[in-house]
């Protein structure tokens, strides 16, 4: 069966970009701030994998949407408004994070080269007060991602409070996702026992901090499928073409659920779990660390996508 789509991978691609880039900067921020580290050490180089990646996926999204509009002019009306409409707050939300994530990323940037040291140690507290900012900021971004489309009642499958969150949540969890493989990709040297042992001491935090986040999105799944079967009339309805059963179940439950979140889920807790209860030491292959980020990015990518299709295959309804 055919349908007329209106949104289509301009849209979804967005929607991922953006929640990838926005956790990306926000992951980074709460590592470095927690951490406290500003002179290159194991947080310091966590945190600024996230900020120099952070802010391209969401420029590149912010491209597809506007493109997506057919005009340039379109985008920048949005800003001569301010109201209280979500697409005015966003637009402001997503705008402002651009330039503070830019930032943040070019406050790293003197970390690379030795003979800019003295310049980078001069920028620990401007790192500080940018991190303060994109932390909130990019949280702001990810929420919006899911409010964009849940503005929209006469699309029920959108029309849910708690597609927001599901979206904030797993924008966070594809942000850990890419900063992880980015320590990969870019085979983050260890020279020494105490550098890996580092190394693995960092990637339990994240790694960790994943697993929790997979746990929740779970939950937040279980909770939005809930409130739509408890809801009488067009969200129940809609809900269910990612039942079983419904038109989009098989892409949904296998993609999102499975590849996304319980294959990298049960990894993460064959290295994570030993160390928690037993307190052994944590290591991690890198070739694990790559299957679970590339499997949470690819659910985090398919989520996007079945809520949008799928939310317009059920819609549009009457109010």
């Amino acid at each position: 069966m055919e349908h007329e789509l209106t949104w289509g991978m301009p849209v979804v691609l967005y929607l991922f970009l953006a929640g990838v880039g926005a956790g990306a900067v926000t992951v980074s921020g709460s590592v470095l701030l927690r951490g406290g580290d500003y002179s290159g050490g194991g947080f310091f180089k966590l945190a600024r994998y996230g900020a120099l990646i952070g802010p391209i996926p969401v420029i590149l999204g912010t491209c597809l949407i506007i493109f997506e509009l057919g005009r340039w002019d379109r985008a920048f009306n949005l800003f001569k408004v301010i109201n209280l409409s979500p697409m005015s707050i966003g637009s402001w939300f997503l705008g402002l994070f651009i330039i503070t994530s830019l930032l943040y990323a070019a406050a790293f940037l003197p970390s690379f080269l030795p003979r800019f040291e003295p310049l980078s140690k001069r920028l620990a507290s401007v790192l500080h007060v940018l991190a303060w900012i994109n932390v909130p900021l990019g949280i702001g971004v990810a929420v919006y991602t899911g409010i964009l489309l849940g503005a929209m009642p006469s699309r029920p499958l959108w029309n849910s409070p708690i597609l927001a969150l599901l979206f904030l949540i797993s924008a966070l969890s594809t942000g850990v996702a890419t900063i992880l493989l980015a320590r990969v990709f870019f085979k983050e040297n260890i020279t020494d026992s105490a550098s890996e042992h580092h190394y693995h001491e960092t990637g339990y935090m994240l790694t960790s901090a994943d697993l929790l986040l997979i746990g929740f999105e779970i939950l937040v799944i279980f909770l939005f499928i809930m409130f739509a079967h408890l809801t009488i009339g067009n969200l129940k309805y809609a809900m269910a073409i990612i039942l079983p059963g419904g038109e989009m179940a098989g892409m949904f439950w296998f993609w999102v659920v499975i590849i996304g979140l319980v294959i990298p889920g049960l990894l993460e807790m064959v290295y994570v779990l030993p160390k928690m209860i037993y307190r052994s030491e944590f290591r991690v292959p890198r070739i694990s660390e790559a299957v679970i980020s590339l499997a949470v990015l690819a659910g985090g990518f398919m989520l996007r996508y079945v809520i949008v299709i799928a939310g317009q295959i059920t819609g549009p309804m009457g109010i």
